[in-house]
């Protein structure tokens, strides 16, 4: 009778990759932007948030995770849609993981 050896199947090395950014971090850094690019300061998007500066400064410094209803109130704002503000999201994680173009469907 024939002995029976295992199979052990060879993984393939997978190339070490930077971990992605917390989900706070690449928030914040696309409100940044988008306030940045606006030319606002930062106490007057605070003030029509109805947020204290102190704390949007947090949330753009990825120090804070906001609520939905913050993020949505940090948004509105920046008059940035929220669809517009994950794609950015999803957009700067891809670039810093190297892979291409994302596409989101709504």
């Amino acid at each position: 009778m024939a002995d029976i050896l295992p199979f052990h199947q060879k993984r393939a090395r997978t190339p070490e990759r930077e971990p992605e950014p917390l989900w706070r971090v690449a928030l914040g850094r696309s409100l940044r932007a988008a306030r940045e690019e606006r030319g606002s300061r930062l106490v007057d998007v605070a003030e029509r948030a109805g947020i204290s500066p102190q704390y949007l400064s947090e949330i753009e410094r990825g120090r804070k995770e906001p609520s939905s209803e913050m993020i949505a109130a940090v948004a509105g704002a920046l008059d940035v849609g929220l669809v517009d503000l994950l794609a950015d999201i999803a957009s700067d994680v891809r670039r810093q993981r190297g892979t291409g173009p994302v596409l989101l469907a709504a």
